[in-house]
């Protein structure tokens, strides 16, 4: 009894103790374990308290591994142990391999054969499901595992330098006899099972995806004569089966042998969409799902396509798990349409596409199934929503008129929805009303940004004053109904431009609110992200505003209470508001001067990569407010205005700034954008004084490295940087020529 506790001790320390501070005890603790796990006389309960601490304890067992003569012993104890009799040390020592195939690949070449191929492969035959899933579970890991290396491989390889780690190629090497065990557990699925359980049958089909990305086209040999045999087995279980796999192994197939395979299944899987199981309506609806987002091109294949649909819009009538599978067939087909459209110029509306004959019909059948009695079951609400935003965001201009009939329909839900809060009895219907807002704000969204200019004016009052009505009632004490709201302003606001300022008064106690709710982070967020569209719409209109804003901005920065990513943010919109407001910023420069001297100076721990890329945004925020700034200062006229002078005493210390990002190997796309921007903004305000200060090695770098850039942003402004840069030395040249 005294063992097995101290073995579950010990595993709970494992568990909870960051590893870094028991590597020094690592041997002690290997070495009680490894007794546990090995004695002849040791009880069945002691074995599995050692082979669960063992789990927990293989992140800091590193050294041990990496000497051979303790590795071999480690994973002979290991391998020992899965051929017990004793089903839970069994799925123990299962547990283990699956972790130290993740934590230590590169080692397990001598025991793959031998070992771990043998009682993997036998695991996953195996009746007893706990036991197969693990069997499941160390394919899935190594494929996983293969898939990283080989794109470490090829970054590796682009940058001119060996990889650390190299594939040992162990699924492909073991597709022949993975695959037909695999497809043997598609076959053991349950008619009724709860979506949420997890069963050997939904791992084999994951584990066929992970092979088939790893793998790719070795795959199609072992799976495609099943599919071919069972796709219309008289027994519904093969033939989900042969429909699982064939919608498995898509995402690891090249274009070229996918596009006549998909296209020739076509016929036979719109037949399945109507089949007499409801399981394998489900998994067609789902394959089709697969299909849209992964060779969009074969679903919207003429010789198809009205077939298709109907075979979608009679699946939304379906139960609710074949409805929102259809649901997610319906939002990859929407953008496949969209994508294929001819548009007159890149980037503009197409004016018709191949589903505007069927667009108003889909358009109602969704929004009946949004309205559904059973929506909350299978997500299938939520599903329907989403597909009705991307068939509005990415409709042509010959559906606007179905586009502005679903703007009043979200808009009228919007008011119902409002009215029915009194009637709210439990938790339970609380949480279904939020969720129900949070999508009708986020449909709203969509199909706003659709509406012209001309015609949103004509329903703005109406949308506003809902989102008024809503920000005062109790469901905005949630924070995501809360967010969802701001976000909605902040797609009236880019709509409507200056137009919003008659909203403004009555808006701005709310967006204070959202600004002050530090204990919800997201709705912080959303509301400092909305400050700036307000600003950037109505310009020097916000003046009236700024003060409070101003006052609730500088407070949350200095607040250690509000969540670090919200920080950036409210640097970046200082310099909106200096933007939008110009020379009235003024008043306001030398405490955001003084704070943005703090920022700039912030540094953070180096070994971890989310710090990185908090200070990376900090940096750019601070980079945005400068720019903001000196262009607000700059004013509009071809000459600068004399006010823009109060910003030069700071203009050394900017540069340095520039200087230090440009120095840090660490820096972001973005921040050499952010920094090539304001570099251009200075010379132009500042001439050739500045040439001193920004000939150096590590700006000319940091333009060099712009230009080169694959993002058509940073390329473009350390190229205007660079000309304006030119431009000083031209001028300077000039000057001392004469």
């Amino acid at each position: 009894m005294m063992r097995e506790a101290t073995l579950e001790t010990i595993g709970y320390i494992c568990q909870e103790i960051d590893s870094e501070v028991l590597v020094a005890q690592s041997n002690q603790i290997l070495t009680a374990i490894i007794h546990g796990m090995k004695g002849s006389n040791t009880s069945s309960h002691v074995r599995l308290a050692a082979t669960s601490a063992l789990f927990n304890s293989l992140e800091f067992t590193k050294g041990n591994f990496e000497i051979e003569s303790e590795r071999n012993f480690i994973m002979e104890v290991v391998c020992e142990a899965t051929q017990s009799t004793h089903t839970q040390i069994k799925v123990a020592a299962l547990q283990c391999l699956v972790k130290i195939m993740s934590l230590y690949y590169q080692y397990m070449e001598p025991y793959m054969a031998p070992a771990l191929f043998p009682i993997t492969l036998e695991a996953m035959k195996s009746e007893i499901d706990e036991v197969a899933l693990q069997g499941i579970e160390f394919w899935s890991n190594v494929s996983d595992e293969e898939v990283d290396l080989s794109m470490e491989e090829g970054e590796a390889s682009e940058g001119g330098r060996p990889p650390s780690k190299v594939s040992r190629h162990y699924a492909k090497g073991a597709l022949q006899y993975l695959v037909p065990v695999l497809m043997k557990k598609l076959t053991k699925q349950e008619e009724f099972d709860d979506e949420d359980d997890w069963n050997p049958s939904k791992a084999a089909g994951v584990c066929l995806m992970l092979l088939a990305s790893c793998c790719e086209e070795s795959i199609v040999p072992y799976v495609l004569p099943f599919v071919k045999d069972n796709i219309k087995n008289p027994d519904w279980r093969y033939r989900d089966a042969a429909l699982m796999a064939f919608g498995s192994i898509l995402g690891g197939l090249e274009p070229n042998t996918l596009k006549p395979l998909v296209e020739q299944a076509m016929p036979t899987l719109i037949e399945l969409m109507y089949d007499s199981s409801v399981v394998v309506r489900d998994t067609a609806a789902w394959t089709f799902g697969r299909i849209c987002e992964i060779i969009p091109e074969a679903a919207i294949n003429e010789t198809y396509l009205k077939p298709l649909l109907e075979s979608l819009v009679n699946g939304l009538k379906a139960e609710p798990r074949v409805a929102a599978n259809v649901c997610w067939a319906f939002t990859g087909l929407a953008e496949a349409s969209y994508e294929s459209a001819e548009a007159v110029e890149e980037g503009q509306q197409p004016e018709t596409y191949c589903m505007s004959h069927y667009f108003d019909f889909i358009i109602q059948r969704l929004l009946e199934t949004t309205d559904r009695p059973d929506g909350a079951q299978a997500n299938l609400r939520s599903a329907a929503y989403e597909a009705l935003m991307e068939m509005v965001k990415n409709s042509p201009r010959d559906c606007y008129v179905t586009v502005q009939k679903t703007t009043m329909v979200i808009l009228e839900r919007l008011q119902h929805v409002m009215q029915m809060e009194s009637h709210i009895q439990n938790h339970s219907d609380r949480a279904q009303y939020n969720d129900l807002q949070s999508l009708l704000c986020a449909t709203l969204q969509s199909v706003l940004r659709k509406v012209t200019p001309e015609d949103a004016p004509q329903i703005s009052d109406a949308i506003m004053t809902a989102l008024l009505s809503m920000f005062n009632s109790n469901s905005c004490k949630s924070g995501g109904v809360q967010e969802d709201a701001l976000m909605a302003v902040s797609t009236l606001v880019e709509v409507l431009g200056e137009g919003f300022l008659k909203y403004m008064e009555a808006f701005k106690p709310f967006l204070c609110v959202g600004l002050k709710n530090h204990a919800e982070y997201q709705v912080c967020g959303a509301a400092v992200g909305l400050t700036g569209d307000i600003c950037r719409a109505l310009k020097n209109k916000m003046i009236p505003y700024c003060d409070e804003i101003m006052t609730l901005l500088l407070e949350n920065l200095s607040d250690n209470t509000v969540h670090r990513s919200v920080k950036p943010q409210i640097l970046s919109v200082f310099g909106d508001i200096a933007l939008s407001i110009g020379l009235e910023f003024k008043k306001y420069l030398d405490v955001v001067l003084h704070t943005l001297g703090q920022a700039s100076q912030a540094n953070v721990d180096r070994s971890d990569y989310d710090m990185i890329d908090y200070l990376n945004d900090l940096r750019e925020g601070v980079l945005e407010a400068y720019t903001g700034i000196i262009q607000g200062l700059r004013g509009d006229g071809s000459s600068p205005s004399p006010d823009v002078s109060l910003v030069e005493p700071s203009v050394p210390f900017i540069i340095q700034f520039i200087t230090t990002i440009a120095q840090d190997r660490e820096h972001s796309d973005s921040n050499i954008a952010a920094s090539a921007g304001l570099l251009g903004d200075l010379v132009t305000v500042f001439g050739v004084k500045l040439l001193p200060m920004i000939e150096t090695e590590a700006l000319t770098d940091l333009l060099n490295k712009g230009r080169r850039s694959r993002t058509n942003r940073t390329k473009n402004l350390a190229t205007w940087a660079t000309k304006e840069i030119r431009k000083l030395k031209n001028v300077n040249h000039a000057v001392s020529s004469c």
